[in-house]
């Protein structure tokens, strides 16, 4: 929004552009969310270069990568995927450390981009055990250490923490192109014998991933708070896009639920006996499930897949699962297009009875009566 020429805005702050005394054009912060502000100093500053006075402008101290991390993290734990971006700050953190934010350059996390790509050097682990390779990242993970990056400078940009130049030459660095076509989902056959080898405590998280398509972190985050028994459905408030979602329950599921052995002093759906809190992860009873099962090539997150995958067999349209996954976008959802057969062949079948004014069983019936 900008109602003066002149004056721009870059996240939540204000800046001002105008030309100097040498005719260069001068960028500066306003140092305020306000549009007021920014028009105020806007006019002050050319008021002075019309008097012949250049504007002392307030020059950005030297900081470092550090230093950005340590006012950065101080905003980002207001964020929900603070958790999990908080890895890519340590790693950041770790390989830029006291670097100037001065000499960020195209170049510098281009390089940064290929190491992170390509395999690391051999790590010891114990003395005497053998040293195991480290692999490079996807180019996914790369991508989100580069979004990373991206932010934090905005906002070092935003703070007067550094120049406006630096930022540019941060997004010159183009992303890495990923492969996200990969869709794997289990036959009935497979939900079935994975659920049966599943240990007690695995059981009832598989079953409700298959039959609400939730994330792993919805699932093991959930609340009793947020079950909704009697009406049928989970509504979950906390959801990776920042919208809420509400999921309705089937019987599978119902009967699921009502099973589990609540706790007086937990409010989580699924928690550890031991101690009464939420699992943090169960990677390994699922591997072994898995593997007992006599199922590869697949991870939680494919139980989402498969229940959508299912859902658009069935004959569910897309929107709808659209909205059972709390996707922002139908595109997210198209993947799963080509699994949907029934849906072209019904397109068809209408525009027949369109142009011919018969149903195709119709006609079928009429050639089978004729020969």
């Amino acid at each position: 929004m900008a109602r003066t020429k002149g004056i721009y805005r870059r996240g939540n702050i204000y800046w001002i552009r105008y030309a100097g005394l040498d005719g260069r054009i001068v960028f500066e912060s306003s140092g305020s969310e306000k549009f007021k502000a920014a028009e105020a100093k806007l006019i002050q500053r050319k008021n002075s270069i019309k008097e012949g006075k250049q504007p002392e402008i307030k020059k950005i101290a030297n900081h470092t990568f550090n230093e950005l991390v340590t006012e950065y993290v101080k905003w980002a734990e207001r964020q929900r995927c603070f958790k999990s971006k908080s890895y890519l700050i340590d790693q950041l953190k770790e390989t830029f450390g006291n670097l100037p934010l001065r000499r960020f350059n195209t170049m510098l996390l281009e390089q940064f981009q290929t190491e992170r790509l390509q395999k690391g050097k051999e790590r010891e682990v114990k003395p005497g055990y053998k040293p195991i390779p480290v692999k490079g990242n996807k180019p996914a993970t790369v991508n989100r250490f580069m979004a990373t990056i991206s932010h934090m400078f905005t906002k070092a940009v935003e703070w007067d923490m550094v120049e406006e130049e630096i930022l540019k030459r941060i997004r010159k660095v183009k992303m890495l192109p990923e492969n996200n076509k990969r869709l794997r989902y289990l036959s009935k056959e497979e939900c079935k014998e994975l659920i049966n080898r599943c240990d007690s405590h695995v059981k009832p998280i598989v079953i409700t991933a298959l039959n609400s398509g939730m994330r792993k972190g919805e699932i093991l985050s959930l609340k009793w708070e947020h079950v909704d028994l009697k009406h049928g459905f989970v509504l979950l408030d906390m959801t990776k896009n920042g919208e809420r979602r509400e999921i309705p329950i089937n019987d599978t599921l119902r009967v699921t639920l009502q099973g589990i052995t609540r706790r007086l002093d937990s409010p989580h759906v699924f928690y550890d006996p031991s101690n009464g809190k939420p699992y943090q992860d169960v990677k390994r009873s699922f591997k072994t499930a898995l593997k007992n099962a006599k199922i590869s090539d697949f991870k939680f997150h494919d139980l989402r897949h498969t229940f959508a995958s299912h859902l658009i067999m069935a004959g569910v349209d897309l929107v709808t699962v659209k909205e059972l996954l709390g996707h922002k976008t139908l595109t997210m959802t198209l993947r799963y297009a080509h699994l949907a057969p029934a849906h072209k062949l019904k397109a068809v079948e209408i525009l027949d009875k369109t142009l011919t004014g018969e149903p195709t069983i119709q006609k079928l019936y009429n050639l089978a009566a004729n020969g």
